[in-house]
């Protein structure tokens, strides 16, 4: 990643904010986020979108300090600052709750400059707010999530990873967003090592651990029970952590995810390897609550979102909980903090963090 252009305060971060699907609760979960003043002393916000969306959603959750400083690029962002970059100049009627194509597009747009922004290196690191993937138009978004699509903007379709963090909790994925009846042909001796490798590297160059403890879960249920409930575990998953045990790695396994993660066991590793979406994600969210991240691991940039939807249920009611949202923030923090070396003001998980309603 080239280096950042903050030159109004190259102490704080420059961080992109992107409003998502704009009739989903992602403008008002960051709109949570960043009314709180304290922020602006942790980074300099860049929300990539349109101005008359925040303040339609400004007036319908009724917050009444909401200021945005316009800006025509990244470089023109202005520190303690909420800073809005327009990726669109037409009026659109916000419609709470309600899937729209042209609001799937607008999405796109956003998503596209803010991409493009932070690869170029004009960020130091992007939150990205949930879309619908339905509503995304195809041409230019041909991909099953936000994941792939950063992985292709970075040029490197396999060294990147999905992962979940929670503070020490961390589960990534050997697949993604594959079909259940698929994951068995596309898990292979070669993609798992890929994988375990990529972990480890992640590990130690993004986290910052020394010797990463690695637990890798089973594909089918009991971890195959020796061969009597699938093959997988004996013909690909143990083999290949029998080699990295033999090379002095810290891998683990296979478990048996529902008995992993009832006993606890996830807590005495660094990181789990879940075989497929739902193994790692359904045990994740429930132990991680609403202060979980998605973090695409792997790449020469940041880019996390909150671990959860577009939420159209409560879209515009004033329900949404913003802890994902202020997780993936303050995660994103600490991961410039670890590769720079320097000192920023970053707020470490367990401790005092700023509520999303307080006021200086």
């Amino acid at each position: 990643m080239s280096e950042t252009k903050n030159t109004q305060n190259p102490a704080l971060p420059l961080i992109g904010f992107t409003l998502g699907d704009v009739n989903g609760i992602g403008p008002e979960i960051l709109m949570r986020l960043l009314e709180d003043n304290r922020i602006l002393r942790l980074c300099t916000p860049v929300i990539y979108g349109n101005h008359r969306i925040l303040n339609r959603y400004r007036k319908l959750m009724q917050v009444e300090d909401f200021q945005m400083q316009p800006c025509r690029s990244a470089a023109q962002a202005i520190p303690r600052k909420i800073n809005m970059l327009n990726c669109w100049e037409d009026d659109y009627e916000i419609k709470p709750g309600q899937v729209d194509n042209e609001s799937g597009r607008l999405a796109w747009l956003a998503l596209q400059k803010a991409g493009e922004d932070l690869a170029s290196g004009a960020l130091h690191g992007l939150v990205t707010g949930p879309i619908q993937k339905s509503i995304m138009p195809a041409e230019e978004f041909p991909f099953p999530g936000q994941t792939e699509y950063f992985a292709k903007l970075a040029g490197n379709n396999s060294g990147s990873m999905m992962m979940m963090v929670h503070e020490d909790f961390r589960v990534a994925l050997a697949t993604v967003h594959v079909p259940v009846e698929k994951i068995s042909g596309i898990l292979t001796a070669g993609l798992l090592k890929s994988r375990i490798e990529q972990l480890e590297k992640v590990l130690r160059d993004t986290f910052d651990i020394a010797k990463p403890r690695i637990a890798v879960l089973g594909l089918n249920p009991h971890a195959g029970e020796d061969g009597k409930i699938g093959k997988e575990e004996e013909k690909i998953i143990g083999p290949e952590i029998r080699q990295f045990r033999e090379k002095g790695h810290m891998v683990f396994g296979p478990f048996a995810s529902d008995g992993f993660f009832a006993s606890g066991q996830h807590r005495r590793y660094d990181a789990v390897l879940a075989m497929y979406h739902d193994q790692g994600l359904i045990p994740f969210k429930l132990i991680a609550g609403m202060e979980g991240v998605n973090f695409t691991a792997g790449l020469p940039f940041f880019r996390v979102s909150p671990d959860h939807g577009t939420a159209y249920d409560i879209a515009g009611k004033g329900k949404a909980s913003g802890d994902s949202m202020r997780a993936a923030l303050f995660l994103l923090l600490d991961l410039i903090r670890i590769k720079t070396q320097k000192t920023v003001p970053v707020l470490i998980p367990g401790k005092e963090r700023p509520s999303s309603r307080g006021k200086d």
